[in-house]
């Protein structure tokens, strides 16, 4: 092969390299995704981030030991709490505080059943809208159509945990006094619903830290699919 020759088949060999690498990095883009990989994608995240926060959350000391999800008494009332310890009472706010966790970390195991139901309703449209939001889109989609179902799950393992402890009766009448004086939100001077409102608060923010996790590094979960479909977002 003479210079000419060999130049013009380098010259063709580049050419064909560069329209492989083009059609590669297309085929990399939300754009070029099937429909069916798209959803088959979203699943994949929701199984992963609904069962990692659920694993790491329905547990023992799952919100009580995560400074990120505690639950802890409202603001307004730490005043009272703080002076019910001056009397000898911080037992007992600790009694109170530990039920709180105890009923969240019993509640949401029943999250599972409801969080992948909710993907079957899902469309093609909103599969490729989530997948292209922002890092905590999937949790955000999800917390606005399970939020109300799995609070109606959850309220009656929360009030069976806070029953126990008498304490929850003296919140109940403290909180309500700051709810009439619009120092405290009418939904959380229960706390039977209070809690109920912060076991889903924690579980939503878990799921959305898994998704940020898929999102960022997809390969690390072994999926082709969470790789091939997450890949085509960076």
């Amino acid at each position: 092969m003479d210079r000419r020759q060999f130049n013009s088949f380098s010259l063709g060999a580049v050419g064909l390299w560069a329209t492989l690498a083009h059609q590669h990095a297309y085929a990399l883009t939300l754009a070029d995704l099937t429909n069916t990989d798209a959803t088959k994608g979203l699943k994949a995240a929701l199984d992963k981030g609904a069962s990692a926060a659920i694993s790491q959350l329905g547990v023992l000391d799952g919100f009580l030991g995560n400074e990120k999800v505690r639950i802890n008494l409202p603001s307004y009332l730490e005043d009272a709490a703080k002076l019910l310890r001056t009397f000898g009472q911080g037992a007992r706010v600790d009694e109170l505080i530990t039920s709180m966790n105890r009923g969240a970390e019993a509640a949401v195991p029943m999250a599972k059943d409801v969080l992948t139901k909710a993907v079957q309703g899902m469309s093609v449209q909103d599969a490729k809208g989530i997948l292209g939001g922002g890092d905590t889109a999937v949790s955000q989609f999800f917390a606005e159509k399970t939020r109300a179902p799995l609070a109606v799950k959850f309220l009656p393992i929360v009030t069976q945990a806070t029953a126990k402890v008498g304490m929850a009766d003296k919140y109940n009448q403290l909180a309500g006094k700051a709810s009439e004086l619009g120092l405290m939100k009418k939904e959380d001077a229960n706390i039977q619903q209070y809690v109920t409102g912060k076991t889903l608060d924690g579980l939503y923010f878990m799921i959305s830290e898994e998704e940020k996790k898929i999102r960022q590094n997809p390969v690390a979960y072994g999926s082709s699919i969470l790789t091939k479909v997450f890949g085509a977002l960076k």
